[in-house]
């Protein structure tokens, strides 16, 4: 069972909540005045369990929204609201530990699961060579750094025999926490390349780049399991990989090995069909789900949860309202306890929301998504312009910081 935070600190976002759980609009009076309370969203239960968790709130001062059809028992089962204290929700949390009908245990399983993720601020990841990358106190930069020749921001390309030790040298001098190198593009519409050419562009770089600068974590960008075992022995400490485990049945055997962290992505499709229909039932709610199962399948394999980061894919198999959920509802994705990355940078999605068609004019828009990813404490942000993300990220954390 999946519980997570939904926005409800609003007028507006309680009545959208309201509606969405098919509540008497007008019980809107009586959740006005606990709306600045912690708010999880149960998608679906049992009719009396949703009865059973609003009673149990009410008696710890505070209130859960429901079906108008629960109380009357016209409503088989409800998505659910509840809004209470930290410490309510705990004490509603072993309550139900007693209670094992009516889909209860299933309910206190993803309860305790959001409020422990939801705790968890800091991680910490150690590598070879005593490399070490610590997340959580402020949003760190990921810097891209693109070998491929038909990436969708033309700028960011670079030729096997340019500069790519000088880009990498000015992320690092910015400010960049981690360097992530790509050698397939997986932009919408493309096709994979072959192993052989990917490997041939991306172990280079990776050796020449640990070389150049010994301290600085690397990550290599790959779904293939070879690409990514021999990138790790040429230097790479991450793996992120879009296809979340699914394109290459050996790839999470070959992450365990390696022993190299993770970036598992959300996808829906592969970036040859990813954006020609993609559809949600709930996109939040599905990526959760999503997310759930391929922990799961993650875990089997060997590869601990302490070595993973989550990444819900923006860009990839998503509308534009889809990325804009998405955003909306960062804090959600924090009920695994794992550290959230967002790639957004110059994406479709912010072209589309601003009505520019160029990459090269999406840059204060890019801007404007690492501002809130930065309030809402992600972990790590992947971009092309590093410096300029530093900056709104530094911005913040002095404001944040300042205490007189």
């Amino acid at each position: 069972m999946i519980a997570y935070p939904l926005p409800a600190q609003s007028r507006e976002d309680l009545l959208a909540a309201l509606r969405l759980i098919g509540a008497d609009p007008r019980s809107n009076a009586y959740f006005e005045p606990k709306r600045d309370l912690l708010s999880l969203f149960i998608p679906k239960a049992d009719f009396r369990a949703a009865a059973f968790l609003k009673q149990e709130l009410l008696a710890r001062g505070g209130d859960a929204v429901v079906n108008r059809g629960v109380i009357s028992c016209e409503a088989s089962e409800s998505a659910v609201l509840l809004l209470g204290t930290p410490g309510q929700l705990r004490s509603l949390t072993e309550k139900l530990g007693a209670l094992p009908c009516w889909g209860l245990p299933g309910i206190r399983e993803g309860l305790s699961r959001a409020l422990a993720g939801m705790d968890r601020s800091a991680w910490t990841f150690s590598f070879r060579e005593g490399r070490v990358l610590s997340l959580g106190k402020r949003t760190a930069v990921m810097g891209i750094l693109n070998l491929t020749s038909d990436s969708f921001y033309a700028k960011s390309r670079i030729p096997p025999e340019d500069d790519l030790l000088s880009r990498a040298r000015s992320m690092v001098a910015a400010g960049a926490a981690v360097l992530d190198l790509g050698a397939e593009s997986t932009r919408p519409g493309s096709d994979p390349v072959p192993e052989a050419e990917e490997t041939g562009r991306l172990l280079p770089a990776v050796a020449a780049v640990r070389k150049a600068f010994p301290e600085t974590v690397i990550s290599a960008d790959t779904w293939k399991a070879k690409v990514a075992l021999e990138a790790v022995r040429a230097g790479a400490d991450i793996i992120n990989d879009i296809s979340g485990l699914g394109f290459d049945p050996d790839l999470p055997g070959a992450v365990a090995e390696s022993g190299a962290a993770l970036v598992l992505s959300h996808i829906q499709g592969t970036p040859r069909d990813m954006q020609k229909d993609p559809k949600y039932e709930d996109t939040v709610g599905d990526i959760l789900r999503y997310f759930e199962e391929r922990l799961s399948l993650a875990e089997k394999a060997g590869i601990p949860a302490e070595r993973i980061i989550l990444d819900p894919g923006l860009g990839f198999g998503k509308r534009r309202e889809d990325n804009l959920r998405i955003l909306r509802n960062l804090d959600a994705f924090r009920v695994f306890g794992r550290p959230l990355l967002i790639g957004h940078s110059r994406k479709g999605f912010i072209g589309a929301t601003l009505g520019l068609d160029a990459p090269e004019d999406r840059l204060e828009g890019t801007l404007a998504v690492t501002a809130l990813c930065g309030l809402h404490h992600a972990a790590l942000v992947r971009v092309h312009d590093v410096e300029e993300n530093v900056r709104v990220l530094s911005m913040l954390g002095a404001i944040g910081e300042c205490r007189e």
